[in-house]
């Protein structure tokens, strides 16, 4: 790890103010300082977040629920109030890595990370979620850009984001069984918006996946799913699993996901 200096401000804005030229804010730290460790990242600066209050509340707003950038997955999942109303984000913070990985990890590291295996940018997707930063709201089909992109400006912080409540929704993943991320992951949701369907660990990025989400319109329905195809074109080819396979498993774990979701 190369030598850095460390800084834990008590307010937001001297959280922003912390964060400028070669900084990173540290939420979780789950994958930043992983990175640190190996040397593939470095920065002069790491700006913790720790310390700063309100950034893991989870509150109900209307008909979304509004999740702080700092709640850990653990608390996410055992959210009575998450749980009530949007179950299908409680069972995918749930899912999430390991307990040690769900006591530390966060929902605003995980989305500025934007890993293109991760599970939030499913449900920030499929939901059509609003991620809500320092100095904006950004809707979730502006948020990611491409591998390991999104729509934040350099110091720009997330504070929240908020989840419509869905009618019905549910996340199924084929995990790569050690890392536990997402090989496949699918993401389906239907409300007022209509159906949405959010891929994840196919591509270099999260995306939605259009044939499906006509499909699901026409008849929200495990066997509609089932019979969808998907395209190989972009989809990614590693030593896990080839394009084909990916391919394959998309509408497979979206029948699963809409059987969940059905069964609530």
């Amino acid at each position: 790890m190369y030598a850095f200096d460390y800084r834990r401000p008590s307010q937001l804005d001297e959280a922003v103010q912390a964060c400028q030229g070669d900084s990173r804010y540290l939420a979780g730290g789950q994958s930043l300082v992983q990175a640190m460790k190996l040397r593939l990242s470095a920065s002069e600066v790491l700006v913790d977040l720790g310390a700063l209050p309100g950034l893991a509340d989870i509150t109900l707003a209307e008909e979304s629920i509004r999740v702080g950038a700092m709640a850990r997955h653990a608390e996410v999942a055992r959210s009575a109030l998450v749980r009530e109303r949007l179950p299908a984000l409680a069972d995918l913070a749930e899912g999430i890595g390991d307990p040690m990985v769900r006591s530390m990890g966060t929902l605003g590291g995980s989305l500025a990370n934007a890993d293109p295996a991760a599970c939030y940018p499913a449900a920030v997707l499929a939901l059509g979620a609003t991620v809500h930063t320092t100095s904006r709201s950004i809707a979730a089909d502006d948020f990611f850009t491409g591998l390991y992109g999104t729509a934040l400006e350099p110091g720009e912080l997330i504070t929240s984001v908020s989840f419509p409540v869905a009618q019905r929704a549910a996340y199924v993943k084929f995990k790569q069984p050690a890392s536990r991320f997402a090989l496949v992951g699918v993401m389906v949701a239907q409300g007022p918006s209509g159906v949405r369907v959010a891929v994840t660990g196919a591509k270099d990025c999260v995306f939605r996946e259009p044939a499906l989400e006509a499909a699901l319109t026409r008849e929200f329905s495990a066997q509609a799913a089932k019979a969808c195809r998907v395209a190989e074109a972009e989809l990614l080819s590693d030593l896990h699993a080839s394009a084909a396979y990916r391919a394959a498993m998309i509408p497979v774990m979206a029948a699963r996901a809409v059987e969940r979701a059905l069964s609530r």
